[in-house]
């Protein structure tokens, strides 16, 4: 498999396909923010986007309270957390949330099993933020603990599916969940609400992330990027991104966005 991606400033050589995008899905944490805080120039690349006409959706396994926060400060159109289980949007002047009601019921269960299988792994804890979580249970790996080893958390992630739970790895949380959403079938969805079919998005829809739980929105988005902190993970991804930055993070994120904005739309 190559892990192979191309330079960011290649993307003046695909100038017309980026010109052809409407909507760009992003991942948040080590994608928007950096070293646990939001950089300004990540906002300001967001009202840039705005400015431009480019439809911006977070699709994130962060909890339903920091996607409140999210779709009521920042200059988005929605917001997609806990993997697909919450969506969160403003239309005609009011506010909607819509919540995975599988998921939801499974939830307390999930939570009750994961409090137990963590006994066995003393570094690792639900993250500080499991309370607003109204679908997932999230394990930090890395946030307000000390890093897991990657074989640590290959093991979480086993343990987790023989469970029955969806479980994925972001750079800081591993995220689990009973249901059949993902984050690409919640963007999915959510373009359908506008006609766009799946065929389309692949045109009119660009992606960027920064692990290995966003592997299958790099392989269905052709027009996809990395920020430059995937670099490590690139070996465990089935797809990578078409191209990636050369900063990390939110830094990394208003790098694509200049440059995608001086192809001349």
């Amino acid at each position: 498999m190559s892990t192979q991606c191309l330079p960011l400033s290649s993307i003046h050589d695909y100038a017309t396909r980026w010109r052809n995008v409407r909507w760009l899905f992003t991942d948040v944490d080590d994608t928007l923010t950096w070293q646990g805080e939001l950089p300004w120039q990540t906002l300001r690349a967001l009202a840039d986007l705005r400015h431009a006409g480019i439809r911006v959706v977070p699709v994130t396994g962060a909890c339903a309270g920091w996607c409140d926060h999210i779709i009521n400060a920042w200059p988005i159109d929605a917001v997609i957390g806990e993997n697909g289980g919450v969506v969160m949007w403003h239309e005609n002047g009011k506010r909607y949330t819509r919540v995975n009601d599988v998921a939801q019921k499974a939830q307390p269960a999930l939570l009750a099993w994961v409090s137990h299988l963590l006994d066995s792994y003393p570094e690792r804890m639900v993250t500080t933020d499991q309370p607003y979580r109204q679908c997932e249970v999230a394990i930090d790996i890395g946030q307000h603990t000390t890093r897991a080893p990657a074989a640590e958390i290959d093991a979480l992630l086993y343990e987790l599916h023989k469970h029955g739970a969806n479980a994925t790895a972001s750079s800081i949380h591993i995220n689990a969940w009973f249901g059949t959403h993902s984050k690409k079938q919640a963007t999915l969805n959510w373009l359908s609400r506008y006609s766009v079919t799946k065929k389309q998005s692949q045109h009119q829809v660009a992606f960027i992330g920064d692990s290995r739980n966003d592997s299958e929105m790099f392989a269905h988005f052709p027009l996809s990027v990395g920020v430059a902190n995937i670099a490590p993970h690139l070996e465990a991804l089935d797809t990578p991104p078409t191209w990636m930055t050369d900063a990390p993070g939110g830094l990394g994120f208003a790098e694509f966005v200049s440059h995608w904005l001086s192809t001349g739309r």
